[in-house]
């Protein structure tokens, strides 16, 4: 009954789904564009090989789950379908895996349109990352005995509350996962107690602490560096996947470091450092490259691919580069966190061995932010002095850079090992 009136729901709220889009597509024309895909019209797949269907719901997901995907197709017997709900994370797909994956939008969670998109992919797993869960999508692959496995799952004291209020749905929706691979215990006791079997719960950690640079990201990024520090004459500081309401802040903060900037000593560079500004989604890179120039700084926009000594900020206004841009970054301010967002990705910065700021707002990155701060790797801030105190110790003292971005460093090293856990899981229903 409860799925029955979610379904009814669902219906009744799709034209205000569909004007929503039309809303977003303003800002962000790809909103638009490919909506049969989003009710399962598509030509049909067919394969010999076992189909395994990822779902993603962005760019944060897909990145995480990158290494996964290419672990996978290693494997000449399976052939990947990926779904994602935004154009942000369909752009990252196509780019990065091209035609070795057959990629579309993620159908909406009515019956008929999950039922037409399963008839035409035949998936034989169905993987979902992190917290994207919709209960006729699991309903829909539990009836045809598809499993549904619920990969780097993580749930927020804040989130399980939420899902807590529709225990009527949330706990047969979590019925139907086959197995659940948590990131760690906390996160596993939330989903038990709002009715997923403890028998389907394994704690695997973070498939993000998994990740590997190459050394062509690391040749690529030691040239930017250079570049952008004028050889090592200037301090980068990158604020990276920032929100609205976030920028400002980050700004006031630039504004009074260069005003107050510290005295020179053995440790200090002389030139004022440079600020790398990345928000989160593209729509708002012209927005806020605006209120930068606005500001009176000297913007240059990372698109452009022409740098200068007298920039003050370089606006990071390019897809599938953040990862680049950390390395080439000397302190690493993480965003979604000075607003009540839940914070972003530690784990990248910390990969680079970078020391790690960020504010309060952490709850969907618990966990990673809590062993960072246990580590000393990481210190939290609420407003714009806060911020300016903390990078000012870290710009006047080397050495303190050095020891937080070896400890950020060590974290993600010592936590490795939940992509291999993964792996093995999804390879047993695959026999």
């Amino acid at each position: 009954m409860m799925r029955f009136l979610y379904t009814l729901i669902f219906y009744c709220l799709l034209p205000v789904i569909l004007l929503r889009l039309l809303w977003r597509s303003v800002s962000a024309p790809a909103y638009v564009r490919r909506w049969s895909e989003r009710f399962a019209f598509f030509p049909a797949q067919a394969s010999p090989k076992k189909i395994i269907w990822l779902h993603t719901v962005s760019v944060g997901e897909f990145l995480a789950a990158l290494p996964l995907i290419r672990r996978l197709q290693s494997n000449p017997a399976i052939q990947l379908v990926i779904t994602t709900t935004t154009p942000t994370g369909s752009e990252r797909v196509r780019a990065t895996l091209g035609d070795s994956v057959f990629h579309v939008y993620a159908p909406y969670d009515l019956p008929d349109v999950i039922a037409r998109f399963l008839h035409r992919i035949n998936p034989s797993v169905y993987l979902v990352m992190e917290t994207e869960l919709w209960p006729n999508t699991l309903a829909a692959c539990a009836k045809r005995n598809i499993p549904a496995l619920l990969i780097n799952g993580r749930l927020s004291a804040k989130s399980a509350r939420g899902y807590a209020r529709f225990s009527g749905l949330t706990a047969p929706m979590l019925q139907h996962i086959s197995t659940a691979l948590i990131q760690n215990h906390a996160d596993a006791q939330r989903f038990i107690d709002l009715g997923l079997p403890q028998s389907n719960v394994v704690v695997t950690g973070n498939i993000k602490f998994d990740l590997t640079l190459s050394d062509e990201l690391k040749s690529q990024a030691q040239l930017l560096k250079s570049s952008l520090s004028n050889n090592g004459q200037r301090l980068i500081w990158i604020a990276a996947s920032t929100h609205q309401g976030e920028d400002e802040i980050i700004l006031d903060a630039f504004a009074q470091l260069r005003e107050h900037k510290a005295r020179p000593s053995e440790n200090t560079l002389l030139v004022s450092p440079l600020l790398i500004l990345v928000p989160r989604h593209p729509e708002r890179f012209t927005r806020v490259g605006q209120l930068c120039t606005s500001r009176g700084f000297n913007t240059v926009r990372r698109s452009s691919g022409v740098f200068t000594a007298e920039m003050d900020i370089l606006l990071g206004d390019t897809m599938g580069e953040l990862l680049l841009l950390f390395g080439a970054s000397d302190i690493a301010f993480v965003g979604g966190s000075l607003v009540p967002n839940g914070g972003h990705n530690f784990i990248e910065p910390a990969a680079w061995g970078l020391p790690l700021l960020s504010g309060e707002h952490v709850f969907n990155f618990a966990e990673v932010s809590r062993l960072m701060v246990q580590a000393d790797a990481l210190q939290m801030t609420s407003n714009a002095n806060q911020l300016v105190q903390a990078l000012s110790v870290l710009i006047e003292d080397a050495a303190l850079r050095k020891c937080r971005g070896e400890n950020a460093l060590r974290v993600a090293q010592e936590n490795r090992g939940a992509l291999d856990k993964t792996l093995a899981v999804i390879e047993r229903y695959l026999q």
